[in-house]
């Protein structure tokens, strides 16, 4: 494995401990200028992660850097897009569904990600080139990070004979999700399965959910990480309207509404 990948993973998993060091006692919240709140976690998280990736020389697009504008970015071959507390109001909210994302990109593709949910201890990360991905339950404590990466276990995407498993939020489904979700012809019976922050691509990446439809706004920073895992693997993230490959690094940092589904 290269060396940026274990810095990537070894970031991922000290930040998360940061990350949950604070979640076990009372926080603070501070509301951004754009409404979103932010934590000391995120802020914590942040810093431990650019200490990890900034060494490597490869310029950072993180949620809590300040962004540079495009003139200094669209020249750059390869980048890290980050998010060091995906999930902020999962983790307001106390219900452990919070990850940090760790993605880099090759010209505007997911080269390699991970993904880490500190509080359920799940890493997951994954090579897009390589076509493999794995998942490791992460023990409270483990000797060297070669020792850990051992215990790795492969994902992979499956199908349920019986359910169509249609990834959304149990709270808020907006119009066009729902009408998205009746316009699926399916002779199976279509189920919702929720989960908060990037989990939602871990679960169709290791086959317990069929498609994820988001139609509501996202950063490049929520979903660089999750669409490695899901290239990966053989599960497509698809920008709508045009059915093409998500891309990163772009003029805009906003994602166009996308489709995460093994079948095209």
């Amino acid at each position: 494995m290269h060396h940026h990948y274990l810095t990537a993973i070894e970031a991922a998993l000290e930040a998360g401990k940061a990350i949950n060091e604070i979640y076990q006692r009372p926080f603070e919240v501070e509301i951004k200028a754009d409404n979103s709140p932010l934590t000391e976690a995120d802020q914590k998280a942040n810093g431990i992660i650019n200490s990890f990736l900034e060494p490597t020389g490869i310029p950072i697009i993180s949620e809590e850097n300040k962004q540079l504008d495009y003139s200094e970015r669209k020249d750059w071959e390869t980048c890290w897009i980050v998010d060091p507390l995906d999930g902020t109001k999962e983790f307001i909210k106390r219900n452990g569904e919070f990850t940090v994302n760790i993605a880099q990109v090759y010209f505007g593709k997911p080269k390699f990600g991970v993904i880490y949910a500190p509080h359920t201890r799940e890493l997951y990360f994954a090579e897009v080139a390589g076509e493999w991905a794995k998942k490791i339950d992460v023990p409270n404590s483990y000797g060297s990070l070669k020792e850990l990466l051992e215990s790795a276990v492969d994902i992979s995407p499956k199908v349920d004979d019986k359910q169509m498993r249609i990834v959304g939020s149990r709270s808020h489904l907006n119009e066009d999700t729902k009408n998205f979700i009746e316009d699926i012809i399916t002779p199976k019976e279509k189920e919702i399965v929720s989960k908060g922050s990037s989990l939602k691509f871990c679960l169709i990446a290791e086959g317990k959910a069929d498609v994820y439809p988001r139609f509501a706004p996202t950063m490049e920073w929520d979903t660089a990480a999750g669409q490695a895992i899901c290239e990966a693997v053989g599960v497509h993230v698809l920008a709508l309207p045009a059915n093409s490959l998500m891309s990163y690094n772009k003029e805009d940092l906003l994602n166009p509404w996308f489709l995460v589904t093994k079948e095209l």
